[in-house]
């Protein structure tokens, strides 16, 4: 059952891409008035403030990798908060880019293993972000969480996972941009994958639904990490990752407000927000309002907006 406290952990990581910006995202949650949205559902909200990363100097296994230590050292602070948030509360990481999900999953897996209670995760992304250090082109880690906290090798240097996340406990929504390394290594592994041409035939409800039924069979906590980028750039155009033809604004309410119904959602990652890209803050209030919808804020509960 969803906590009625929500405890706010602003996570300003920047490092795992070149393209800068993301480190202003939990403040523009801040603005756009995530904890006011949360306070009249009638939460109580804890705001811890912005984390820093743990100083370290680890030397990257590849030249290509874009700041390893850097992203390490957010690893390291991010998932010791996270795993301490989990018991006074329903953690809401504000990101920051996806790197982020490395150290808010190791910390709720850990605690879910100290609860001897199954880690799901649904992630909510046009990208799969399954590369290794290795597989990827770019070296940008935002797009190696999923691997990293799953147990596949190649982190050398990083917080290790203990408990990794089962890939049959992952669940991936809303794909459309997934790279030849990653697509043999999904393939190869039980992560359930839906991608958009799946959802535009079959409808975003089934998939989900299945997946929130397996959670509850097994008595699991329930990660959501929702990326900017599952969503359609015409309705959120502040990402630097911008693939067309994603989620529409209904389609992300309804996938939110069915987590909500199921009432499994343990903690959630808000990530990839880059305010420098967006337009009237429209897309930090939309991620406000989809966060709002994950806990409890219905259809006739929703104010008009004006841009």
């Amino acid at each position: 059952m969803t906590s009625k406290t929500c405890i706010l952990i602003g996570a300003p990581v920047d490092s795992g891409k070149r393209r800068r910006g993301c480190l202003m995202g939990p403040d523009a949650y801040r603005t756009a008035g995530l904890a006011e949205s949360l306070t009249s559902l009638g939460y109580q909200v804890i705001d811890k403030g912005n984390l820093a990363p743990a100083p370290n100097a680890t030397t990257a296994p590849d030249d290509k990798c874009h700041a390893w230590a850097e992203t390490i050292g957010w690893t390291q602070s991010i998932s010791a908060v996270a795993e301490s948030a989990m018991s006074e509360g329903l953690p809401i990481f504000l990101g920051g880019d996806h790197s982020l999900a490395a150290g808010s999953v190791l910390g709720v897996s850990r605690y879910a293993a100290s609860q001897n209670r199954p880690q799901f995760v649904l992630w909510l992304d046009a990208h799969s972000d399954f590369h290794t250090p290795q597989s990827t082109d770019s070296g940008n880690l935002h797009g190696t969480p999923v691997a990293y906290f799953s147990g596949r090798a190649g982190f050398g240097g990083f917080p290790k996972v203990a408990q990794p996340v089962p890939t049959e406990n992952i669940c991936m929504i809303g794909l459309r941009s997934v790279d030849h390394a990653e697509r043999a290594a999904l393939l190869e592994s039980n992560v359930h994958k839906h991608d958009m041409r799946e959802i535009d035939e079959t409808g975003i409800a089934r998939p989900l639904a299945a997946f929130l039924d397996r959670v509850a069979q097994a008595n699991g906590l329930l990660h959501v990490s929702l990326d900017v980028d599952f969503l359609d750039p015409m309705f959120a155009p502040a990402v630097g990752t911008t693939v067309p033809g994603g989620a529409t604004e209904r389609e992300a309410h309804l996938v939110m407000e069915m987590l909500h119904d199921w009432g499994l959602m343990s903690s959630l990652d808000l990530v990839e927000l880059n305010p420098f890209l967006d337009e009237r803050g429209r897309t930090a209030k939309l991620m406000v309002d989809l966060a709002a919808s994950s806990l409890g804020r219905r259809i006739f509960d929703r104010v008009t907006r004006s841009y």
